[in-house]
């Protein structure tokens, strides 16, 4: 029961932070199943099978089609009624990220033994009071750069713990650093605002998960017989 409970904390935690950078979000499946990262990735040739050309096909149909409508008297009704109803959160955009973030470390201190997401564990007793001063600092916007350095050094840790290729997972979590960090000194990365950096960090997130679905599908077997009514779509591989 605790472990459910801990997974969906991340879940609420990682999708929202998710949905303030990009338009959607997922809870990883390593956090569900046993996965070996010195696994073979599947060859090109088996991914590209029927079933990945044809949902490739259906994305693109879907993406043209937006598009199109959006030359349209119905695009432009249509963006103008979602900027609407999107306005205050635009205007409060620092301090949803901040509340949300706030949310996700809090939680990470309560837990305890996790350093950014359910499978990267630690023995450590100093990181979760680590955790819980990376959330005090985004009370304040002048002290919420030492948050995002914060985050920097846990995802760095994490790196060391668990190596580069399996934290290739959570850029996000860079994004979400470096927004803290320029926010809170009002500067720019190359010209990309804050919340751009973050934008395109929680992107490159959600499509290595995209990724690794495709080139390690063994990893999603597990969840997918545990819970039947998730229909998964793969291949027929020889």
């Amino acid at each position: 029961m605790r472990n459910f409970l801990t997974t969906r904390i991340f879940q609420i935690a990682t999708a929202s932070l998710g949905c303030l950078g990009a338009t959607q979000a997922e809870a990883h499946v390593k956090w569900f199943c046993a996965f070996d990262v010195a696994g073979q990735p599947v060859g090109l040739e088996n991914v590209l099978c029927t079933d990945f050309e044809l949902l490739t096909g259906i994305a693109m149909i879907f993406f043209v089609i937006g598009c199109l409508i959006e030359t349209t008297s119905i695009g432009a009704a249509m963006s103008k009624a979602l900027s609407s109803a999107t306005a205050p959160i635009k205007l409060d955009t620092e301090i949803l990220i901040r509340a949300v973030a706030g949310f996700f470390f809090v939680a990470l201190w309560t837990t305890g033994g996790i350093m950014l997401t359910p499978e990267l564990k630690t023995n450590s007793t100093f990181i979760p009071w680590f955790q819980l001063a990376i959330a005090t600092g985004l009370i304040w916007r002048s002290t919420m750069g030492f948050s995002g350095v914060g985050i920097f050094y846990l995802f760095l840790k994490s790196v060391t713990t668990y190596g580069g290729f399996h934290l290739m997972d959570y850029p996000i979590f860079l994004g979400l650093a470096s927004y803290l960090i320029l926010t809170s000194v009002q500067q720019t990365f190359f010209n990309l605002r804050p919340l751009d950096v973050f934008r395109i960090a929680t992107s490159i997130t959600l499509m290595w998960a995209s990724v690794e679905k495709w080139a390690y599908p063994e990893w999603s077997f597990p969840f997918a017989s545990i819970w039947p009514d998730a229909h998964v779509c793969c291949c027929a591989r020889a």
